[in-house]
């Protein structure tokens, strides 16, 4: 329902900003990593919002990023996963290490996140692995050429491509994306700026 929000900052707390728009105040629940990169109070700010529709209440959340929302959707989309635990989730981790946590099977740096322990970590890293993997079996990840600098090239690329389809981007669109960057980096940040690529489109 609503895309995103962009006005004044009015009020910014821990886990809540006020942007103004329109006379309007918009309360969205953030992030910690979202409200460490708003600005001051008074300034422009922006954010990328899913609304949360429960029986009792509706609760509009805001990201900083493309990426961070894709992850939360993707996180909220699991069975025991409310949009409380995603946002704690994402408070701890910025996507890029859920991604990588997920594709590495390391469901204890989930637990790291208030409110999720062992049995829920485990879920969302077999669920969105299982995710992953149905998209590498269907979609044929087609990565890219790597230059004469051997295996762990390579294998930066594919767990790049694999973590990127865990934040919900098709292997086509992730394959295209790491792409276009080199192969030698690490992981995380080949996943970092293709998730800003990706974000520009």
């Amino acid at each position: 329902m609503y895309y995103s929000v962009r006005g004044v900052l009015i009020h910014l707390e821990p886990r809540m900003a006020v942007i103004e728009c329109g006379g309007v105040g918009y309360k969205c629940s953030v992030t910690m990593n979202t409200a460490r990169q708003l600005p001051a109070v008074g300034k422009e700010a922006m954010l990328y919002t899913i609304l949360s529709v429960r029986e009792d209440a509706m609760e509009l959340f805001g990201f900083a990023d493309q990426g961070e929302l894709a992850c939360f959707k993707q996180l909220t989309a699991i069975s025991g996963v409310g949009p409380k635990a995603a946002n704690a989730i994402l408070s701890e981790l910025s996507p890029e290490r859920v991604a990588m946590a997920v594709a590495a099977g390391d469901y204890k740096a989930l637990t790291r996140a208030q409110g999720v322990g062992p049995k829920l970590a485990q879920r969302i890293v077999l669920e969105m692995k299982d995710k992953v993997g149905k998209l590498q079996v269907s979609g044929g990840i087609d990565l890219p050429d790597t230059p004469a600098g051997g295996s762990s090239a390579a294998g930066n690329a594919a767990e790049a491509v694999s973590a990127l389809t865990v934040l919900g981007f098709t292997a086509g669109e992730a394959s295209a994306a790491v792409g276009k960057l080199d192969s030698a980096l690490p992981v995380e940040s080949l996943v970092r700026e293709a998730l800003k690529a990706l974000a520009k489109r």
